[in-house]
């Protein structure tokens, strides 16, 4: 991504082996709003599906990622730069 632009992409992780791994979002801050409440655990996020991939406390699976629980409901992603405004 060479541009920014005002909404962060549909779908996004944090896990650098995933497709969805974007570093030059990651690294300007990407918030997220699920059903309204504001989230700081989130490994994976898809808006227009409507799911978000939350990490469950300190514990790990066999590969060593951390375990995670995927939620169904609104997802709304931000630029964390830009909601300081």
């Amino acid at each position: 991504m060479t541009e920014q632009t005002a909404t962060p992409p549909d779908r996004l992780s944090v896990d650098p082996d995933s497709p969805f791994h974007d570093e030059a979002v990651l690294a300007r801050g990407v918030g997220v709003r699920f059903k309204g409440v504001e989230k700081t655990n989130v490994e994976e996020y898809c808006v227009s599906e409507g799911w978000v991939r939350l990490s469950v406390g300190n514990t790990v699976d066999r590969r060593g990622r951390p375990m995670a629980v995927k939620l169904k409901g609104a997802v709304e992603p931000y630029f964390q730069d830009s909601a300081r405004d």
